[in-house]
């Protein structure tokens, strides 16, 4: 007898092989653009109802109308976040014109590829600090070793934060990526101990922009709250919650994607010859094909701000659409094979930074850079890695925003740091 199909909020979902998933995402997607599910809301015990989105074309055409859906009502979460959470992770990411604009204005004025330049050169280094770390040992957890120190000490230095601090931000974003995994919650519930993890963030954040404003330096935390040609900055309390987004979001973009990308090459060992064979030309899509099977951020919600009727389906004002990037990406609709793991894929308009319009991701092109010089410095530096057992996920409770890995065992020859030869 067929074992029963897994709910998206059972946390078993989430704990199966990534293909699983995808196939599951897949029927669905085959039954129409829309499916009618629901959540527990944690806080409430009420159950929520939503609209899973799961095609390509719907995706994208919910993520160019923030009018007719928008991202400033309820949170970035499937339930709405109470008021108390938005003081630590309201950034712009779920606002709505004029604030959003407004915000990310200010902050993209520091995240043109021209202004990113001595942090996109940064990034080599800390890849190799990373490596080095690691290279003599000859059997690691990835995870552990490299995919979550590296994007994150390229944030904290990148915003000015002391490396006496990382083990805690490291410690407080695990809470928040972790999805409710008991194993990082120390015994607390999942709502508390995220408070807490905003609180010290914002706290940690709130001295240091502080110190900037008085004395600033070269990084982005200067940048954000101190200018001397009258440009707008970001407000006192706007500060730590877009450090939060950036510390979150921005890092587990490629921690997910180094380790789910090297469990593809070991599923793929075609794929990975491919690309070993010839670095510099396949770098770029095998990069944008990683982000697209991978989909390291799980969903984004939007919310209908009028009754609407959209590929036939009536869709009443305030609806959830959860927009499902994974399923999107493998819409066979728009990718040709699209559960097959191809570096050399082009075209490749994958949404694995989110969808087109106002809310695309603004770190993509640092995500872009950081997992080029990370797959570039392991398939040159350790040749022979292989993954030595399966990825251990996230054990979520309910949807996880990000589907994260926990460990994921490695092994390979030894060889010496770069900064003893």
């Amino acid at each position: 007898m067929a074992a029963e199909r897994l709910t998206l909020e059972d946390p078993g979902f989430w704990r199966r092989p990534l293909q699983d998933r995808m196939d599951d995402f897949a029927a669905m997607s085959e039954a129409g653009p829309f499916t009618r599910s629901s959540v527990v809301n944690g806080l409430t015990g009420e159950r929520e109802e939503y609209l899973a989105v799961t095609r390509f074309a719907e995706l994208t055409d919910i993520s160019r109308r923030p009018h007719d859906f928008c991202s400033g009502r309820g949170s970035i979460s499937i339930v709405d976040m109470p008021a108390e959470a938005q003081e630590y992770f309201g950034s712009f990411i779920a606002m709505d014109d004029p604030r959003h604009f407004r915000q990310r204005s200010i902050v993209a004025r520091s995240f043109t590829p021209k202004a990113l330049q001595n942090v996109l050169e940064s990034v080599e280094t800390i890849c190799t600090e990373v490596i080095d770390a690691m290279c003599e040992q000859g059997e690691v957890d990835l995870v552990e070793a490299l995919s979550q120190p590296f994007p994150l000490l390229v944030i904290c230095d990148m915003m000015g934060i002391p490396r006496s601090e990382f083990n805690t931000v490291l410690d407080a974003t695990n809470v928040i990526l972790g999805a409710g995994d008991p194993e990082f919650l120390g015994g607390r519930e999942p709502f508390p101990a995220m408070l807490e993890a905003g609180m010290t963030l914002t706290a940690m954040m709130d001295e240091l922009a502080a110190a900037r404003r008085e004395n600033p330096t070269d990084d982005l935390t200067s940048a954000l709250v101190h200018n001397e040609v009258g440009e707008e900055m970001l407000a006192p309390e706007e500060v730590a919650p877009f450090f939060i987004l950036l510390a979150v979001a921005g890092n587990d973009t490629t921690r997910t994607a180094t380790s789910l990308g090297m469990h593809l090459l070991a599923q793929n060992p075609d794929q990975r010859r491919i690309w070993q064979d010839d670095l510099d030309g396949v770098t770029p899509t095998a990069v944008e094909e990683i982000v697209r099977v991978a989909s390291p951020v799980t969903f984004m919600r939007r919310t209908a701000t009028r009754p609407q009727t959209l590929s036939g389906h009536d869709i009443d004002e305030g609806e959830r659409m959860i927009l499902f990037y994974g399923a999107a990406n493998r819409d066979p609709r728009v990718f040709d094979d699209p559960h097959r793991f191809d570096v050399r894929r082009d075209p490749n308009p994958h949404v694995g930074f989110g969808g087109p319009g106002p809310h695309f991701c603004l770190g993509a092109h640092l995500a872009r850079r950081e997992l080029a010089v990370v797959f570039r410095q392991l398939l040159t530096r350790l040749p022979d890695i292989e993954v030595v057992g399966e990825p251990e996920y996230l054990e979520a409770a309910g949807v996880p925003l990000v589907g994260g890995v926990k460990r994921l065992p490695v092994r390979f020859t030894p060889t010496a740091p770069l900064g003893t030869n």
